[in-house]
C-alpha cells in the first residue's frame, strides 16, 4: 500500500484566517471566533479553545505492576470518572516538574523514575490543548495535598486491571485511555 503522506506537503495549511476575535476567557481557557476561508473555498467561522495549561497525566507503577486511578465527578460530563492522576500545568513551566507535583498533590506518591511516554492533543478539532503524559515508577508514598476543589478518590489495582477498565469502557477519559494502553505496552502487560 502506497504511503499517502509520501506526496503531500503535510506543512500547507489550506485553512486562510480573515480576521480573529477573542469572544471569552478566564484564568483557563481563551475561546476565540476566527473568520475563515475554507479548504473548500467558502467562508466560515472556526471557534477555537485555547487552553492556558498543559494537560498532564501520570501512569504511576509499583515493583507489583499495581497502578493508583483517581476518581472524582467531572462537572462538564455530569457523572464520575476514574482516572489516571492528572491535572494542567502552566505553559511557562517544565512539564515534568508539573507532573511530579500533580502526582504527589492526587495520590502522595513520589517517583524516582519518570519516562515520558507521550505527547498528545486532547481533542485537535477545538482545541490547542497539547498534553504529555509520564511513566512514574520507583514509588514512595507520602501525604496527599489535594486542590480545595477537588473531591477524590484514590484506587490501587494492578496496572492489567486498569487496562481491562478501558477495554470494558468504563475509563473514557482520553488521556487516561492512551496513557494507560502505552504504559501496558511499554511494560508488556
Amino acid at each position: 500500500m502506497a504511503n499517502p503522506a509520501a506526496d503531500f506537503d503535510e506543512t500547507h495549511n489550506p485553512w486562510q484566517t480573515q480576521a480573529s476575535e477573542i469572544k471569552y476567557q478566564n484564568p483557563w481557557i481563551r475561546v476565540r471566533e476566527d473568520q475563515v476561508i475554507t479548504p473548500g473555498g467558502t467562508a466560515g467561522i472556526y471557534g477555537v479553545v485555547t487552553m492556558k495549561n498543559k494537560a498532564l497525566g501520570i501512569v504511576p507503577v509499583d515493583a507489583e505492576g499495581n497502578t493508583w486511578l483517581v476518581g472524582q465527578y467531572r462537572y462538564p460530563l455530569s457523572e464520575y470518572s476514574w482516572e489516571i492522576p492528572m491535572g494542567g500545568g502552566p505553559v511557562e513551566l517544565d512539564v515534568l516538574e508539573s507532573a511530579r507535583r500533580e502526582l504527589r498533590e492526587e495520590t502522595g506518591l513520589l517517583a524516582h523514575r519518570w519516562t515520558n511516554i507521550m505527547r498528545l492533543h486532547t481533542s485537535n478539532s477545538v482545541t490547542d490543548e497539547e498534553g504529555f503524559v509520564f511513566l512514574a515508577q520507583e514509588l514512595e508514598q507520602g501525604d496527599t495535598e489535594p486542590e480545595e476543589t477537588e473531591d477524590l478518590r484514590l484506587w490501587k489495582l494492578p496496572l492489567a486491571e486498569a487496562v481491562q477498565l478501558v477495554m470494558d469502557g468504563r475509563i473514557t477519559d482520553a488521556v487516561s485511555v492512551a496513557g494507560l494502553l502505552k504504559a501496558s505496552r511499554l511494560l508488556g502487560v
